[in-house]
């Protein structure tokens, strides 16, 4: 796949540089060009694998499955950020368990005195759970051995990122300005990150369509504690209200943590669209653009399954 003009890959968030390794690994030519390295939304990510509210279906459970493969190998090696976890997810309304998850090792249902009061049902698994700002440096790692390159810099526009054989574009809500995607829109999260009281298991509840979300995914003397899921809202500014509220409902369900000290605030703005967007397009002037983004709260849990697609794509571009 090598060619004398690079692949240029525009975003450095999860999504770009897991699809920069693996262009790069296959023999392209990689240049990433990204205004921030990495991207702030997915160092935010929590990060647990689980499919979240994206869709196609059928691709997205062909995606979640190839990264899951892709992350249960990360996870033999410390160094990457990944390990799997075991842990519950619950919920106070007796929700059935979503596909994937009875598909993880170690799926049963939760006897009711496993559970924190004011939850009815739950179920424990393991599962990857991804330390990011760890991860994405083992990713940019992954990329420079591979003969990828990155520059940080703000395109205008995609034609700004000449000379390229192929642009693949990985910009999330980026894409509302550079290819005018105005079906794409931010989701705003925030996590905060307290000291590890402890605890080596992950709790989450299944909140459904709820902008308050609760979460606890231990990674070795921390703890990052979530969150909110604010559609429409795409500033990245602390809120401390909304910081109080996510230490008030994660405390409440594991009490040691109302004496965690407090770390720092991580916010992103998931990039979300009614489907994801993986596709090839020929732009006018002949180049073509491979979109790879669009994947809301799923960016983690796609990324190598996408990033595989991806490459097909150019290398058929």
């Amino acid at each position: 796949m090598r060619r004398e003009a690079p692949v240029v890959v525009v975003g450095a968030g999860v999504a770009g540089l897991t699809t920069a390794v693996v262009l790069a690994e296959a023999g392209a030519s990689v240049h990433v060009i990204a205004e921030q390295v990495p991207g702030a939304t997915s160092l935010a990510a929590g990060a647990m694998w689980g499919s979240y509210l994206v869709e196609p279906k059928d691709k997205v459970d062909q995606w979640g499955q190839r990264s899951l493969e892709v992350f249960r190998e990360l996870a033999e090696d410390p160094s990457t950020g990944v390990r799997l976890t075991s842990g519950i997810e619950a919920s106070r309304t007796a929700e059935a368990p979503p596909d994937w998850a009875r598909t993880l090792p170690g799926f049963r249902p939760c006897e009711q005195d496993e559970l924190p009061a004011g939850f009815s049902a739950g179920y424990r698994f393991t599962v990857p759970l991804i330390d990011m700002p760890i991860y994405l440096a083992y990713l940019l790692r992954r990329l420079d051995a591979a003969g990828g390159t990155v520059e940080r810099r703000r395109l205008a526009s995609l034609a700004d990122a000449d000379p390229a054989a192929v642009i693949v574009n990985c910009t999330g809500l980026g894409a509302q300005e550079l290819v005018l995607d105005h079906d794409v829109r931010p989701i705003r999260g925030q996590h905060v990150v307290v000291t590890n009281p402890g605890l080596t298991e992950f709790f989450s509840e299944d909140t459904g369509l709820s902008p308050d979300l609760l979460c606890l995914y231990p990674h070795g003397d921390t703890v990052v504690l979530g969150g909110t899921a604010i559609d429409g809202e795409g500033d990245l500014a602390p809120d401390d209200k909304a910081a109080t509220g996510i230490l008030a409902r994660c405390a409440e369900v594991e009490p040691h943590l109302a004496e965690a000290r407090f770390l720092e605030h991580r916010i992103g703005a998931r990039p979300t669209r009614a489907t994801v967007r993986v596709e090839a397009e020929r732009q006018e002037d002949g180049t073509v653009v491979v979109h790879n983004y669009g994947h809301g709260g799923a960016g983690v849990t796609l990324s190598w399954g996408c990033a595989d697609e991806a490459q097909r794509l150019v290398g058929e571009g």
